[in-house]
Parts: structure tokens; sequence; C-alpha cells
């Protein structure tokens, strides 16, 4: 990374706008909530319109995401876990579900329906990602259960199946593989079942290296 003032920052949106970019992705952001802010404001005030997307593990505080409300279009968030014991084995967090369950219903309270531009890209709503994980179909069945039955069709469900075991997970015994398709199949359909139809699978080969970004700064 490299350090961006504020103005700097609000520059850098402007500048994607000008590049024809869909929307402003905020990877990780919250802790630098307040900087956003302040350069979503100078942004805006010279005519940055595009969607701003806030993309988050969902591991998140209400009172932040309160200060959000009016800036941010589109929240792109990661449901990863029910099972405490997954969350504080694998995130050393055993309170992700407890934190992740009312950060997704202040999401859902701010942009209300999804809505979409004629191309089909999102202009307003919430996108919630689940990363499958190999060995734990039982929790990602229980993930897509209580995200269906809580908001049916007002958010939509992306399940990926693009886990990669990198070189220090290699001595894990869950961790070291990657979900097969029958575990993949068995979640999707399982989600089908439920009535979920706002929905996104990935197909064939996901996981590999190439969701893996080269970070330099461009």
């Amino acid at each position: 990374g490299k350090p961006y003032t504020v103005q700097q920052l609000a520059d850098a949106f402007l500048d994607l706008q000008e590049q024809h970019a869909h929307n402003i992705n905020l990877v990780t952001p919250t802790h630098m909530v307040p900087q956003i802010l302040d350069a979503l404001q100078l942004a805006k005030a010279q005519g940055l319109h595009i969607p701003i997307v806030y993309n988050t593990g969902g591991y998140e505080n209400t009172e932040t995401l309160k200060l959000l409300e009016g800036w941010v279009d589109v929240y792109l968030t990661d449901f990863k876990y029910l099972s405490t014991a997954l969350s504080g084995a694998y995130s050393h967090a055993a309170d992700y579900a407890e934190a992740a369950k009312p950060a997704l219903a202040e999401m859902v309270r701010q942009t209300g329906a999804a809505r979409f531009s004629p191309e089909g890209m999102m202009e307003r709503g919430v996108i919630v990602r689940h990363l499958l994980l190999p060995g734990q179909t039982a929790d990602s069945r229980a993930v897509v259960e209580y995200l269906y039955h809580t908001y049916g069709d007002r958010i939509w469900i992306s399940l990926m199946n693009q886990y990669t075991p990198l070189p220090w997970v290699q001595q894990d015994p869950l961790l070291c593989r990657r979900v097969t398709r029958q575990e993949y199949d068995a979640v999707v359909d399982y989600a089908v079942a439920l009535g979920v139809e706002n929905g996104f699978t990935q197909e064939g080969e996901a996981a590999s290296e190439s969701f893996i970004p080269q970070f330099e700064g461009e």
C-alpha cells in the first residue's frame, strides 16, 4: 500500500469514474471509515455519482455502519460462519455470527431491495457472499437457511467455491484441500430446495491463484 491524503483519495474516486468504472469498491474499509467519508464528501461535491460499494468480511459494528447511511449504495458482505467453533478456530472470532447478524440487518435496512441498471449491474442493495470451506457443508447449509429465512428475496446470496489452500494451511487435515464438486453441489441444491432464487453460483474450477490479486498500487 501507499499513503493517501483525503484529497488524494477523493481524486482517485473521480479518476476511476473518468475511466468508466461501474462503481467505487471499498475493500475491507472499516478502519478507514472517517477518512473515506471525508473523501466521499469532497468527491461528490466535484461530481462523483457512480455507486459506492462497501466490501466487507461482515464482522462489523452497527454504530460504524450507521455512519455510512446515505453514502453507501451497495453492501457486498460476507457471512462466513454460524458455528462459533469454526469462527473461533479459523478467524479467531468466536463471536463472528453474533456480530455479523445485526451488521447485516443494518445493511439491509439502509439499502432496501436491490436495484439494477439496464445492463444488469447492481446499483443498490445487499449481496451476501458465503465461501464454502472443505468438510463444512453442514455450517454452509445453516448459513444459507438463516439468510433465506431471515431476509428472503431482499438480499442476493453468492455461494462461492473458490477456497484456495495456501501454503501455511497444508498441514491442516481439512483446510489443506479444495472444496469438492459434490460438496458445492450439495449446498447449492439445498439453497434451491429452500426456495432461494436471488443468488449467484460459481461454475467450473473457480479456486485458483487468479483470485489473489497483485497489489501494485495501480
